[in-house]
């Protein structure tokens, strides 16, 4: 069975993509502060004037900031997308996808 679609909801998608990018945004986050603090612990051992606090703060902020970041970027980026989309399905037609 065949279906158009014609118009997506801005806020709706808006709303699915920043949800997923910040769940990508934490594992990223994640991973950047297993890497921040595993070289503050080699900076600190390789030389004295090494400061290790300053790895282990932006190995924290970055588990906050990046879920954050990325999920307001990618709500934003959603709702152009589904504008654009909405604009231009109005002179195409729309999308046409197959449902079973």
């Amino acid at each position: 069975m065949r279906q158009t679609v014609r118009r997506i909801g801005v806020l709706s998608l808006g709303k699915v993509m920043g949800s997923i990018y910040a769940v990508i945004g934490l594992i990223v986050g994640a991973i950047f502060t297993v890497v921040a603090l595993l070289g503050s612990v080699i900076g600190s051992i390789a030389s004295d004037s090494g400061e290790p606090l300053l790895g282990v703060l932006l190995g924290i902020g970055a588990i906050v900031i990046f879920p954050i970041f990325y999920g307001l970027i990618a709500f934003l980026m959603g709702m152009l997308i589904a504008a654009v989309y909405n604009f231009a399905a109005r002179f195409t037609g729309g999308l046409e996808v197959e449902l079973a």
